[in-house]
């Protein structure tokens, strides 16, 4: 059952959003060629710290997942779709674009964004793909009212990466926040019928989340147990909010 937060549960959720939000936009700030993604982690543990949070990710215990995830942030370079891990040696270059992940647990509730950048100068598929996937999401939070059908959120999320050429993966979806990391439902970016169209009701919060390839949908896990990665190779861009369900479209709770 999802259950919608109350207006005052709301305002926790918003107020950790912006908290969250302020600290994504401090790490890109720091990213340039030359940078560890360990550095970008520590400064998000520092600064989560320093807010009286705490990194939902860190120490997250997945169900299909070996290990608990190390980090406090994710940081996905190039072909890798989500999960990339922030390791001492993996140090960014000019030419890639990296996703930038993280989670907040911060008075009891939980919010969760996401942003793609380039480092430095990229290629133009790259902006585009970057672009269209942002644009997505924007998309898809407008449809997120009360009344829609979460599959009304898919179906344009879908529809604008597909007519620019690119794809959606298929075996990752967003989901509800809030209360825990996450939560019901599956927040699809694909029609299908393999969920629950659920009719939204004011109040749901969800973590809306399209993740594009420029190439094929499909993706693959790499030894690492998390680290998930295009099947073909291909560029893959990531972006995230977590909105609450309100009468004319979705309200952004992570935003400054």
């Amino acid at each position: 059952m999802v259950k919608p937060k109350t207006s005052a549960e709301i305002e926790i959720m918003r107020e950790g959003g912006h908290i969250l939000a302020g600290i994504l936009n401090l790490v890109i700030k720091k990213i340039k060629p030359g940078v560890g993604t360990k550095e970008l982690n520590d400064l998000v543990e520092k600064l989560i710290k320093e807010k009286g949070g705490r990194p939902s990710f860190k120490g997250y215990k997945a169900a299909w997942a070996e290990h608990v995830y190390p980090s406090a942030l994710c940081v996905s370079v190039n072909d890798e779709v989500v999960h990339g891990l922030a390791e001492p040696n993996r140090i960014l270059k000019n030419g890639d674009i990296v996703g930038l992940d993280c989670g907040l647990e911060y008075k009891d509730f939980y919010t969760d964004i996401a942003r793609t950048v380039a480092v430095g100068r990229v290629s133009k598929e790259a902006k585009k793909l970057m672009a269209v996937t942002e644009e997505a999401l924007g998309r898809g939070i407008k449809k997120a009212k009360a009344g829609s059908r979460l599959l009304d959120v898919a179906k344009e999320i879908q529809s604008q990466v597909e007519k620019n050429g690119f794809s959606i993966v298929r075996q990752l979806v967003g989901h509800g926040v809030g209360y825990q990391a996450h939560e019901e439902p599956q927040v699809p970016n694909y029609i299908s019928n393999d969920f629950k169209n659920i009719k939204l009701e004011k109040g749901m919060t969800l973590a809306i989340e399209p993740m594009v390839n420029a190439g094929s949908w499909e993706v693959e896990t790499l030894d690492d147990g998390w680290t998930i990665v295009t099947r073909d190779g291909s560029l893959s861009a990531h972006f995230e909010h977590t909105i609450a369900v309100g009468e004319k479209g979705g309200d952004i709770l992570t935003i400054l």
